[in-house]
């Protein structure tokens, strides 16, 4: 790596590099992050074939999350050390190797073993660690470069649950992990080896950079605050992208319409995440996540009434167009007010607790319908969890705010 004095031009930063870079990151997270949703379209199928409830055949998408958080962070602090791409070839191949396993699984429980050591491990590498790596590549436009990387595992999304249902129909679900196994393979690991440049360590001062804003808070206690913050949303987000599908086939709508509305809801959250970028280079990433997560909230209110399938079609739109920004603008909040040597890690972190938000909530709205036999209970456990994220990041707005009128 190299060093940049303080009146020195930041080598390959907002240069033309970094944009090829960001493209390339973008197709990587597109095509790893099948990971996070081969699981939720295939989970009527595998719940059927193993003869299990719906909180048992909500286990693997946990585990995944889980294995997924832990791969956050344990990959963010490699790429602290050593770079990018070493800890990326890892993952690829594990995630390979996890979906051809888990193609073979006899029981639940090997199933669900693979999808947490091996997918959900696998995976990490095109979320977190990659937000954290090119965040280092730009300034001027930093928070559109992080929500275009962020927006990978949304195009994944978006693509995936189109191409899985057919394969299914055609040939089973084992069949069609196997080929997400050897397609992941094929094509990731070259994607990976083009990563190989190192990003620049920057010095406070040179030119260009954007310094640590001031807030009255520890990096202890905000760290710790967008981890509460980012558990909440995400466990209130995990209810329609992880039950979407099996809530459509209980409504009688069959699972191509709910891989359908999963797909709209994420290529809305592309947008979303998009234009949170935009928005945060302008106004911020506290202000910007405060929006996203109170339309999140609203959105979810209008799951309870609004059932048929063209609501739920309208329904899943305009919430994917509240919720995709909200989880890249953690990123975007640890650069400005945290160090930028530490932002592998404190990433991980902040997206560890996002991931287990989602782990959570996927099996608690599992659990709440096993329960009660229907989602609406669900859905009113999700909010309640969102409002504990808005009341979370009001604090952290009045923290900076108080802190910057103090510097003013």
């Amino acid at each position: 790596m190299t060093t940049i004095s303080s009146n020195a031009a930041l080598p390959g930063i907002d240069s033309s590099y970094a944009w090829t870079r960001l493209a390339i990151s973008v197709l990587l997270a597109t095509i790893g992050g099948v990971g996070m949703w081969a699981v939720v379209v295939v989970l009527p199928a595998v719940q059927a074939e193993f003869g299990i409830d719906r909180a048992a055949a909500s286990m693997p998408y946990t585990a995944t999350m889980v294995g997924f958080a832990a791969g956050n962070v344990l990959v963010g602090r490699a790429i602290d050390r050593v770079g990018y791409w070493i800890p990326a070839l890892v993952s690829s191949t594990a995630l390979a190797a996890g979906f051809l396993l888990a193609s073979l699984s006899g029981s639940i429980l090997q199933f669900t073993l693979a999808q947490g050591l091996l997918i959900g491990l696998g995976t990490s590498a095109i979320f977190g660690p990659l937000i954290a790596d090119i965040s280092h590549w730009f300034n001027r436009r930093r928070g559109v470069a992080v929500a275009a990387a962020a927006s990978g595992s949304y195009l994944a999304g978006t693509v995936w649950p189109a191409i899985i249902p057919p394969l299914m129909r055609a040939e089973g679900w084992r069949f069609t992990y196997l080929a997400i196994g050897i397609a992941c393979l094929v094509t990731m690991v070259p994607l990976v080896l083009m990563l190989r440049r190192r990003a620049p360590v920057v010095v406070a001062g040179s030119p260009g950079t954007r310094p640590v804003q001031p807030i009255a808070l520890s990096p202890a206690a905000l760290q710790m605050l967008l981890v509460v913050a980012g558990l909440g949303c995400c466990v209130a987000m995990s209810m329609p992208q992880v039950h979407i599908v099996a809530y459509c086939m209980d409504l009688g709508y069959g699972v191509a319409h709910g891989a359908d509305m999963l797909s709209i809801m994420m290529a809305a959250g592309v947008v979303s995440r998009l234009a949170s970028g935009f928005v945060a280079d302008r106004i911020g990433g506290v202000k910007t996540l405060l929006i996203g997560s109170v339309l999140q909230c609203l959105s979810l209110f209008f799951y309870i009434p609004f059932d048929g399938l063209a609501s739920l079609y309208a329904v899943s739109l305009v919430f994917g167009l509240s919720q995709g920004g909200i989880v890249p603008c953690y990123a975007i909040i640890v650069r400005e007010y945290m160090p930028a040597k530490e932002a592998g890690q404190r990433v991980g972190i902040v997206i560890m607790a996002t991931i287990f938000g989602m782990a959570i909530g996927g099996w608690m709205s599992g659990w709440i319908y096993d329960l009660t036999g229907s989602y609406s209970a669900a859905f009113l456990n999700g909010i309640a969890w969102n409002l504990l994220n808005i009341l979370v990041m009001v604090l952290v707005f009045w923290k900076a705010r108080r802190s910057g009128v103090a510097v003013a």
